[in-house]
């Protein structure tokens, strides 16, 4: 018998945070790409993947300079690094297509990057939901991290003040790679 608490929850739930909740891991979960298409985390099942909510006109951007760094260091062997661009905090661009130009000029990004998504809220993408359900932590700011396991779990969540190139950041990352 259901009890009456998880009967409420279920029915106040939105459907993304109701997709959350019934998902297992993070490969259960996919993106619409800022080229379009669709970028399917199943596709990286096997893979360390770092997700990243950024913004272009934020005092963290910086960091990509990092994350691209972070990527070209261990690409070859499976660290994908993804890029969330995201307006929850007003310091995006208009659009992809200026997301998109503004990463490739200013700092030669040719790692993965979704479409403008919702980091945050009732309107949060459904991994964001359930990343915080799995931690307890979201972010609280653009460039906030999560890096998850080649299995699908989260290992780690960083608040936008821990770079890319940190310790802890690239230890937990050779960790995952040593397991994938």
């Amino acid at each position: 018998m259901i009890s009456r608490r998880a009967l409420i929850a279920a029915v106040t739930l939105t459907p993304m945070a109701a997709r959350a909740s019934a998902a297992n891991t993070a490969h259960e979960f996919d993106f619409e790409s800022i080229d379009g298409g669709r970028i399917d985390l199943a596709d990286f099942a096997g893979q360390p993947v770092l997700i990243v909510n950024t913004a272009s006109r934020c005092g963290f951007t910086y960091q990509y300079d990092q994350l691209q760094a972070l990527y070209d260091r261990y690409r070859e062997r499976g660290l994908v690094v993804l890029g969330i661009p995201s307006d929850d905090f007003n310091q995006e661009l208009a659009d992809e297509e200026a997301v998109r130009h503004f990463c490739e000029v200013n700092f030669s990004i040719d790692f993965p990057m979704t479409a403008i998504s919702s980091v945050r809220g009732r309107d949060a993408h459904p991994f964001y939901a359930w990343a915080m359900q799995r931690t307890g932590r979201g972010p609280r700011w653009n460039f906030h991290k999560y890096l998850i396991t080649p299995e699908g779990e989260v290992a780690g969540s960083w608040p936008s003040n821990v770079e890319p190139l940190s310790r802890p950041i690239v230890e937990a990352v050779e960790a995952s790679l040593a397991t994938g």
